[in-house]
């Protein structure tokens, strides 16, 4: 399996850029979350031009932003074994676009980030996976095996189901480390890349007779 951090790049100059767009949203207190969606939004962004993808505060949401695209990615630090206060008040406050059906049929993903190795991070990704089912949602995992276990290792906490990451007690411009950052960019590239190769072919218009 290629494991390289270093993918292709579309040029956002590029006429035959793909037009799929996604959100990384998001909720992090102390910045660590913060900076995990920001590799995400980094790895992306090696497949999609820059404005087409967007890293979302839950407490600044672009509303518009997330009802066209193509792809929103959840993700947020573990508290008590769950998600945020902050991450679940965005979750019930999307409730009119449940009764609508407004995300039904888009690719969801996502991330967590938790002080310890296991900081019940499943528990985390099961419910943000929940939710998306719940809005009739298309679920993309991490299809990537570690590299080892070590802090410069990709997927080093083994995880499927969507990215884990650890942060350490430290500013974020230090932890999470260079292994889990690395993952979240391979993880940003891989979803880009799974959306752009299901994307709705153009209809071809009928030739003049």
């Amino acid at each position: 399996m290629n494991t390289s951090v270093t993918p292709s790049i579309v040029s956002p100059h590029d006429d035959s850029s793909p037009s799929v767009s996604m959100a990384v949203i998001y909720h992090s207190n102390y910045g660590h979350t913060k900076r995990v969606a920001e590799a995400i939004v980094t790895g992306a962004r090696q497949q999609l031009p820059e404005a087409q993808v967007k890293a979302v505060d839950v407490h600044d949401v672009d509303w518009d932003f997330l009802d066209q695209a193509d792809l929103l990615v959840f993700g947020s630090a573990v508290y008590m074994g769950s998600v945020t206060a902050g991450f679940k008040a965005f979750m019930d406050s999307t409730s009119k676009r449940w009764y609508h059906g407004k995300w039904q049929g888009k690719w969801a993903a996502g991330f967590a980030n938790s002080g310890g190795l296991s900081g019940d991070k499943l528990a985390v990704l099961q419910q943000i996976c929940l939710y998306g089912m719940q809005h009739g949602m298309n679920w993309i995992g991490l299809p990537l095996r570690p590299t080892g276990h070590e802090p410069h290792d990709l997927n080093r906490l083994s995880s499927n189901l969507g990215l884990m990451t650890q942060s350490l007690d430290g500013p974020p411009e230090e932890t999470p480390g260079t292994g889990d950052i690395d993952t979240a960019i391979w993880f940003g590239d891989h979803l880009a890349k799974t959306v752009i190769k299901h994307q709705p072919k153009p209809s071809i218009a009928a030739s003049d007779s």
